[in-house]
């Protein structure tokens, strides 16, 4: 069955001096402030598109990995995913990189290595985030 989510932003002003604030719809769990000197400079307490794709990012390629995991018989004690996503004014997003740290019983270097390659090339977010030319992994097996 396919889910749609939907989040809502009210934009006030122009680009550089403007202001918004982006609300998570579906859950409604929140309504965050953003604007452009948090996306080209410091975040100070406002986020923007880049951090809210790094967060969908970040949640996405846990779950596929742990299902991953799943698939060939191992149970994931811990995983802790981070993404960084870079924007370059004028340029946009120009690079990702998913750093994560697992701890899963049983399993070995070899076989975690291609596990985490295999979530990054099937997480949902890193195909629909296919044009961003550099998103990289660094994972290791804690």
């Amino acid at each position: 069955m396919a889910t749609t989510r939907t989040a809502k932003t009210h934009w006030e002003g122009n680009l550089l001096e403007g202001k918004g604030q982006v609300s998570l719809a579906s859950s409604n769990i929140g309504t965050y402030d953003v604007n452009w000197p948090a996306r080209a400079e410091q975040p100070n307490g406002t986020t923007s598109p880049e951090e809210l794709i790094a967060a969908a990012h970040s949640s996405c390629y846990s779950m596929a990995f742990s299902h991953g995991l799943a698939g060939k018989g191992y149970t994931v004690a811990s995983l802790d995913t981070q993404a960084d996503v870079t924007f370059q004014p004028g340029e946009g997003i120009t690079s990702i990189v998913l750093t994560v740290r697992a701890s899963v019983p049983g399993l070995s270097e070899e076989d975690f290595q291609a596990a985490a390659q295999d979530a990054k090339a099937n997480c949902p977010v890193s195909q629909a985030l296919a044009g961003v030319k550099d998103i990289r992994l660094d994972a290791q097996l804690v």
